[in-house]
């Protein structure tokens, strides 16, 4: 077989290593972003910005993968917000929106049709559910069931913690 990418371990060619994931806005505002390799500050705004103004201005119609750089740029609109990914040329773009489309679904069945408003207000939750997902930018989980049984541990924990601070 062909050497497995610089970051990645051999025999994990079959899924996508990303770069970012990004949440924007159709008004173009970074709701979230999750970065899986090191990029100053001021580079990752840059990125951010440019990556953001390509797939607003996309009209729907056309294709959701677009070649950036020396990358891939994956994305899916829902609703008011754009998933945006970044991956490897040689990536499965498939792979990577199933990727988003696992994320949407966790988000909309912990959150129960999760609006854009659920994550400026409860951003912390929605690092969470990513992290559950994907780890160095890899898929790590594919069951929603697990990853949503594991939030709601998580939350319960916090809420323990909460009412100790409380009494």
């Amino acid at each position: 077989g062909r050497a497995a990418p610089a970051g990645r371990a051999a025999g994990c060619e079959g899924g996508a290593m990303l770069h970012f994931f990004l949440l924007v806005s159709r008004q173009g505002k970074c709701r979230l972003s999750k970065w899986y390799t090191p990029h100053p500050e001021k580079e990752k705004k840059k990125m951010i910005r440019e990556v953001s103004q390509m797939c607003l201005s996309r009209p729907q119609k056309l294709c959701n993968f677009l070649e950036w750089r020396e990358y891939k740029i994956i994305y899916k609109r829902y609703a008011s917000l754009y998933f945006i990914t970044c991956v490897d040329k040689e990536d499965n773009e498939l792979i990577t929106l199933e990727v988003i489309h696992q994320f949407v679904e966790v988000l909309d069945r912990y959150f129960g049709n999760v609006c854009e408003l659920d994550l400026i207000f409860n951003f912390h939750k929605a690092y969470y559910v990513l992290d559950e997902l994907l780890i160095a930018g890899e898929q790590q989980e594919t069951s929603k069931k697990t990853v949503l049984k594991l939030i709601t541990e998580q939350d319960s924990v916090c809420e323990d913690g909460t009412d100790k601070d409380m009494q």
